[in-house]
């Protein structure tokens, strides 16, 4: 007997196997529903007719944290001393731009940034390198001299505000070396590794506005908002930045309610002299102004 063409092969294999059984022929169509009956049977009964259930490995998606108030540490690349990190800068910043440091008008040295550095306050990195290229064709060394390493802070900006409404701004800074920077941005202070906002922002308050200022100090509930800036640093001409800006609101009793008014800094320059050429900030120049986009002033810190 031969089965019709489109009859599955199990049929066709049951069908065989009765008629090898039988002593003779059976009615084709008996024999056609013996043979659909015990192949539905095996393919129910068999285990490895049905598929295996398959394993979701797809990852499941989180909902995002909120970012960090606090600075956390984070990898960086070290260096034992401020002439093994220019030696290691020169071939991947800009051509000049290593000169201009600590030479041109409101900007730092190399000995300023091993001290950021050293202490926790920036992190130095190369960006990832490109992932379209093979291994056989990637050459490391090579690679990371032409790639530009990035400088990365956390920075709290505490804003201050009078009883009408204006916000204190730092108009400018006199550095070590007699040199003027501008500013135009409010209360700013580079934060230190697992520092919170809260901290950093009274540290800021006392080093920078005095301690009377600091001890009448009250930071806003609610006020704190966190943003991210890219740009290329003033302090370090070359050197691309990446700012984390923490921001908090506070209300500080005892300073000038209006005009323009100057501080002397306390949280800088013993460090700063100990290494040597290191340029730091001796005073700050402040006024209240009552507009501020947040752009229009310099974020290098």
């Amino acid at each position: 007997m031969t089965l019709p063409p489109s009859r599955p092969l199990a049929g066709k294999l049951t069908a065989a196997f009765l008629s090898s059984l039988l002593p003779s022929p059976p009615p084709p169509d008996l024999l056609l529903i013996f043979a659909a009956a015990l192949s539905f049977l095996i393919v129910v009964k068999n285990p490895f007719s049905t598929p295996l259930p398959r394993l979701n490995l797809r990852r499941r998606s989180l909902p995002p944290k909120a970012m960090s108030r606090t600075n956390p540490p984070r990898p960086t690349l070290v260096f034992s001393s401020p002439e093994s990190l220019s030696d290691w800068l020169k071939p991947r910043l800009p051509p000049g731009a290593l000169a201009s440091w600590g030479t041109s008008p409101g900007t730092k040295t190399v000995n300023n940034l091993w001290i950021e550095l050293s202490q926790g306050e920036t992190s130095l990195f190369l960006p990832s390198l490109s992932q379209d290229r093979s291994s056989e064709a990637l050459n490391l060394e090579e690679d990371e001299q032409q790639t530009i390493p990035l400088r990365a802070v956390h920075v709290a900006i505490v804003k201050i505000r009078n009883s009408r409404g204006a916000l204190l701004v730092e108009s400018h800074q006199l550095l070590s070396d007699g040199t003027v920077r501008k500013r135009g941005r409010p209360l700013s202070e580079k934060m230190r590794p697992g520092e919170t906002v809260e901290d950093a922002a009274l540290r800021a308050v006392r080093e920078e506005l005095g301690i009377a200022a600091s001890s009448s100090v009250k930071l806003v509930p609610g006020s704190y908002v966190v943003r991210v800036e890219e740009k290329a640093s003033v302090s370090y001409p070359g050197l691309p930045a990446r700012y984390i800006l923490h921001s908090i609101e506070a209300q500080v009793e005892s300073l000038p309610k209006e005009g323009e008014f100057s501080t002397e800094e306390t949280g800088e320059g013993e460090e700063e002299l100990s290494i040597g050429s290191a340029v730091f900030v001796r005073k700050h120049f402040w006024k209240w102004i009552d507009d501020y986009d947040g752009n229009s002033g310099n974020s290098s810190v």
